[in-house]
């Protein structure tokens, strides 16, 4: 009786080995999961990312145009200014 109770406990190698790869299957398609989650989170965030940068060029190119039009309007308000200042001085013999 007590051979026949060793050997009901007694596991045999390839039992082992089988569940030894069903704990490992089981860990890896965990993994697996996670890791796939990780890289929708991942791609979700690059996404955020890639449209604040977006954001952020635009409107730095919209702030440069008005810088650029704002430099434009003042040199020809002052080749004007320069200008009137040269009338001025030749009609009316007057420095400013």
């Amino acid at each position: 009786m007590e051979n026949n109770n060793q050997q009901q406990n007694n596991i045999s190698r390839k039992e082992v080995q089988e569940l030894l790869n069903q704990q490992t299957t089981i860990i890896l398609n965990a993994l697996s999961e996670e890791i796939d989650g990780m890289k929708k989170k991942l791609a979700d965030s690059e996404l955020r990312i890639n449209e604040s940068i977006n954001r952020l060029a635009n409107t730095l190119d919209a702030f440069l145009k008005r810088m650029t039009d704002m430099e434009d309007e003042f040199e020809v308000m002052k080749y004007e200014v320069n200008k009137m200042k040269g009338i001025l001085r030749e009609k009316l013999h007057a420095e400013i």
